[in-house]
C-alpha cells in the first residue's frame, strides 16, 4: 500500500501538478508544520502548504536521502540548501487504504533552516 503513495508523491514531486498533489491528498488530510503550533486540517490548506513548500524547497538541491517504510506510511530524510543555509529534514507521511495521504508532517533542523523557512514560507502563503 505504501509503495504506490510514495511512488504518487515522488511523481507530484517530479511534475510539480497541482492537480496530481489534490487527487493525492485525502479530503480530511492533516499537515502539521515545522513553524506552525496547530495541525492544519483539510486539502486546501494542505495542498498550498505542499506546492508552497516545493517552490521554496525543492530546488535543483533537494533530495531524499533516507527512506523507511511501514504498512501505512513512510518517513522521508531529506537535504537541500536554500539561501545558503543547510536544510535537513524529514517528511512523515501516512497513507489511507486508497494510497492518499491522510497525514503529513514535516520535521526541520537546525534552528536557522527553521527560521528562514518560517520566513520564505510565510511569503508563499500570503501569495494568492
Amino acid at each position: 500500500m505504501t509503495t504506490n503513495g510514495l511512488q504518487r508523491w515522488h511523481g507530484f514531486l517530479e511534475s510539480r501538478d497541482p492537480a496530481a498533489l489534490w487527487n493525492l491528498l485525502h479530503p480530511d488530510v492533516v499537515f502539521e508544520s515545522p513553524v506552525v503550533h496547530t495541525p492544519q486540517r483539510g486539502r486546501d490548506i494542505t495542498s498550498k502548504y505542499l506546492i508552497g513548500a516545493t517552490k521554496v524547497l525543492a530546488g535543483p538541491g533537494f533530495r531524499y536521502v533516507g527512506e523507511w517504510t511501514s504498512d501505512d506510511g513512510a518517513v522521508l530524510e531529506f537535504t537541500c540548501e536554500v539561501e545558503g543555509v543547510t536544510i535537513n529534514g524529514v517528511d512523515i507521511i501516512s497513507f489511507d487504504a486508497e494510497d492518499r495521504i491522510t497525514h503529513f508532517k514535516v520535521m526541520v533542523r537546525p534552528l536557522k533552516a527553521i527560521n528562514l523557512l518560517h520566513r520564505l514560507m510565510g511569503a508563499q502563503l500570503a501569495t494568492p
